[in-house]
């Protein structure tokens, strides 16, 4: 049995919204937190890892995790007893996480509080083979060769800290997908053709590995349009917190504006029991949220992702493992930094990142 079958089979799902301001954050978070109930899902006797989300090596707003979600997070844990937390980074092909946990400004409170920080996919992290007990939908085809996950994972607790953003290539990313960077290898590219069916096997894998598994969802700044960098933000004010990952990730999709069940890898993992990805089901507890439509977008797309949809749904599908899994990947790598760092980011993002500072949300990034 794995890790977590100490849980209830039976108990229901529930997922805590809180509204928040900048002056009460940290005390917001802890709410949101207790209201979810994470003392019951998270062990005190074992590490406590926080897999904090680096979408962009720059800020952009609802991009990556934000400094006051960290710093409730570790501070909510601390109170209640959890002293040996360690903050879970990893970078991608196109993601510098050591300059993007600078950039994003975790590790002033990874300093702040003396939480170690490790890096998953740099030396001297080490990964250990893996066989999963679960029967996989797709990994075992994308990695014939066998699964190997970090050594550090099996038998820690891991509180997920993603944001509310919208994605090219899931319509929405949350608490399942931030489980990505960290069970995956910088090969873990390979799976966006299966994205959904990875995502669910992933969090068949976590529940095999994990004692405990938690997320807190960052909805200050909230990210709308082809996400999860060259998106639209908006402050939203909220924050969500659950045990149940397919459920976070429902209910936020239902804030957004979208319809949980039709998106596939939500639907998927109901389907397989992982959690409750119908919001009808599921224990809403703090705020009412029942008629909450932010009318978001998700079928929006950059140069970038028309791209790689092309290679991956599209026309250009049987030259897929010549142009991303070949000696020749890196043009891909060039292509989506040329756009998003070399296009995006000093044309569109700085602007609205410039105007993102004077609110309050802003300021207070600013003060980390």
């Amino acid at each position: 049995m794995s890790p977590q079958s100490n849980n209830k089979v039976n108990q229901k799902s529930k997922v805590a919204v809180v509204y928040t301001k900048p002056e009460t954050v940290m005390y917001d978070i802890e709410k949101a937190m207790d209201l979810a109930g994470y003392t019951n899902e998270l062990q005190k006797t074992t590490s406590t890892l926080l897999k904090v989300n680096v979408s962009w090596q720059h800020y952009y707003p609802a991009c990556s995790t934000s400094p006051w979600q960290l710093e409730g997070v570790i501070k909510a844990l601390n109170k209640n007893g959890y002293k040996d937390l360690i903050a879970a980074h990893n970078g991608t092909v196109v993601v510098d996480s050591f300059e993007g946990e600078i950039n994003n400004k975790q590790k002033p409170v990874q300093d702040k509080y003396g939480i170690p920080s490790v890096h998953l996919d740099i030396d001297p992290n080490n990964w250990m083979p893996f066989k999963p007990k679960s029967k996989m939908m797709v990994l075992d085809e994308i990695f014939p060769e066998g699964l190997a996950i970090p050594k550090m994972f099996p038998g820690t607790n891991i509180v997920h800290l993603p944001t509310v953003k919208t994605h090219v290539f899931t319509t929405m990313t949350g608490a399942m997908k931030n489980a990505f960077g960290g069970l995956l290898n910088r090969k873990r590219h390979w799976t966006h053709s299966v994205i959904h069916e990875t995502l669910v096997d992933l969090l068949k894998i976590q529940k095999e590995i994990h004692q405990g598994i938690f997320a807190v969802m960052d909805g200050t700044f909230a990210g709308d349009g082809p996400g999860p960098r060259a998106m639209r933000w908006h402050e939203k004010n909220v924050f969500l917190a659950s045990s149940d990952q397919v459920a976070i990730d429902a209910v936020a999709a239902k804030l957004m504006g979208f319809d949980p069940m039709s998106i596939k890898f939500i639907r998927l993992a109901h389907e397989e029991g992982l959690g409750c990805g119908d919001t009808r089901d599921i224990e809403i507890v703090g705020e009412d949220v029942s008629n909450v439509n932010w009318h978001f977008e998700s079928g929006k797309n950059t140069l970038a992702s028309r791209g790689q949809k092309l290679i991956y749904w599209g026309p250009l599908k049987p030259l897929e493992k010549i142009l991303l899994r070949s000696r020749i990947a890196p043009w891909s790598f060039v292509a989506s930094n040329l756009y998003h760092n070399g296009y995006w980011l000093p044309f569109i993002g700085k602007r609205r990142v410039r105007k993102a500072m004077k609110t309050g949300w802003g300021k207070l990034f600013q003060q980390y």
